[in-house]
């Protein structure tokens, strides 16, 4: 089926990290300073494991990232030839992995791996005789022919199954993996697998491989059992929760990863300048910093998203889906986050370059008449990336927690977009009910928690190899 690609702005902007992230990974691969600090994160256990917990949230979100229209089959009545005619959907390479799972609706409310509804409704016997009883779902556990007996053999055969399929990749990628160690070491790969078990790697592959495989199983079953049913349940629309969540990692991932981009240049820039030249250039940007952090932030980002949804209401012919328009909604408030997220980093740096401009080779450089850029980007620049690189990562998870918040209080993103705040935001209302629905707020609630503590976890890591002071005590 025939396809137009669809960048949208978020699109692009990821794009272009991932570019400047592959730039600084060939410049920091050949210069020894950078890639030393690197190979301590890499050594780590704790560093190994939390980064592909990390990277197989990356992969769901970089899916979800790549979007397209696709042109439907339709019969040609005529000779002529016709304009190409493409649906006005958008849809992502996850949406389409996942087509499963999201047409598969059902009517209501229903519990993890239920085969009836929530609720009780009047069903309307052969008969003619109406009862109230709970009525079948229509896609979860459709194909079990007498649910109260054949669903738990169900369940734990196809949970089996899952894990024997995922220890089969598992043990694919690990094969694959010993591989090319044997090759490059030139040493046979029973060797490598007993160094590997034995923890004799200068890299703890053993504690990669075992976080890969728990990940592999996990996905594999998830995958088998929710090709039948619905494993986190449905929310009020009927809509499935696990795939509502699924898609509100790349919302997650772009609020802390975008709006790291955006407030990234204004605190380089300004906290070294005010550093370096003191004087009156130091006391504007204070000043300016000072001024922002004065106003409180919550009102500025209700403000500045009220004004969009004012000249989007003005403007509906400018958006051509649902999509296009929760994007710019969603790329305006990574850039109030980054507006308002900047002040303190730019105070480190002004502090970090106070400091550094009163050194020996700093001073010898301005004596011998080399210029203040040249200054600043050869000796300051380098000297202060661990501390932008420690701010970020710890600054990525605070950014994740914010968009639930501001969600919650309907400040956040579009309500269309799938998120964890606006899971969250729904299923406030759905802790009232009697009995209570508590899947929506449970599914948000672990994924987001997975993503924080592994990104907490990770940033520990990144912290203690790139602090000059720990590395000296080390």
């Amino acid at each position: 089926m025939p396809l137009m690609p669809v960048v949208l702005w978020t699109d692009a902007l990821v794009f272009l990290l991932i570019a400047l992230g592959l730039i600084f990974g060939l410049h920091a691969a050949r210069h020894e300073h950078l890639r030393a600090p690197w190979r301590r994160v890499v050594r780590s256990r704790v560093g190994v494991a939390t980064l592909v917990v990390l990277s197989a949230y990356g992969l769901v979100g970089l899916l979800d990232t790549v979007h397209f229209r696709l042109k439907p089959d339709q019969p040609s009545t005529s000779a002529e030839p016709q304009h190409a005619q493409y649906a006005p959907e958008v849809l992502s390479l996850l949406d389409v992995a996942l087509s499963g799972l999201r047409a598969r609706q059902e009517k209501t409310y229903s519990a993890p791996f239920a085969t009836h509804l929530f609720v009780k409704e009047a069903i309307q016997l052969p008969d003619g005789t109406l009862i109230r009883d709970y009525p079948r779902l229509e896609h979860g556990g459709s194909h079990l022919a007498d649910p109260a007996t054949q669903r738990g053999p169900d369940i734990v055969f196809r949970a089996l199954l899952g894990m024997f399929k995922g220890l089969l990749a598992w043990g694919l990628i690990g094969a694959g993996i010993l591989w090319r160690l044997a090759r490059r070491r030139g040493e046979p790969m029973a060797a490598i697998r007993a160094d590997i078990l034995a923890g004799r790697t200068a890299i703890p592959w053993r504690t990669a491989l075992a976080m890969l495989g728990l990940l592999l199983v996990c996905g594999f079953v998830a995958a088998e059992l929710a090709a039948n049913y619905h494993i986190l349940g449905t929310d009020k629309v009927g809509e499935d929760v696990f795939f509502q969540t699924l898609k509100s990692i790349r919302t997650g991932l772009l609020i802390g990863t975008l709006t790291t981009l955006v407030m990234l240049p204004a605190a380089l820039l300004l906290g070294i300048a005010a550093g370096y030249f003191r004087g009156w250039v130091d006391d504007i940007i204070q000043y300016l910093y000072t001024t922002l952090n004065s106003i409180p932030g919550v009102l500025l980002i209700a403000a500045a998203i009220l004004m969009l949804q004012v000249y989007m209401s003005n403007h509906a012919d400018d958006f051509a889906s649902p999509v296009e328009r929760a994007d710019l909604r969603l790329l305006f408030l990574c850039l109030i986050l980054g507006v308002t997220s900047w002040t303190g980093l730019c105070r480190l740096l002004r502090g970090e370059a106070l400091k550094l401009r009163e050194v020996d080779y700093v001073q010898a450089a301005s004596a011998l008449g080399v210029g203040h850029f040249n200054i600043i980007g050869r000796h300051l620049l380098p000297n202060v990336m661990h501390i932008v690189l420690i701010t970020v990562v710890l600054d990525f998870s605070g950014l994740v927690l914010a968009e639930a918040v501001l969600s919650y209080v309907n400040i956040g993103v579009d309500p269309t977009m799938n998120s964890w705040g606006n899971m969250i935001n729904s299923a406030r209302l759905e802790l009232a009910r009697d009995p209570v629905v508590w899947w929506s707020l449970t599914a948000a609630f672990v994924f987001m928690f997975t993503l924080v503590l592994a990104a907490n976890l990770f940033a520990d890591v990144v912290r203690d190899a790139f602090d000059p002071r720990l590395r000296e005590a080390g």
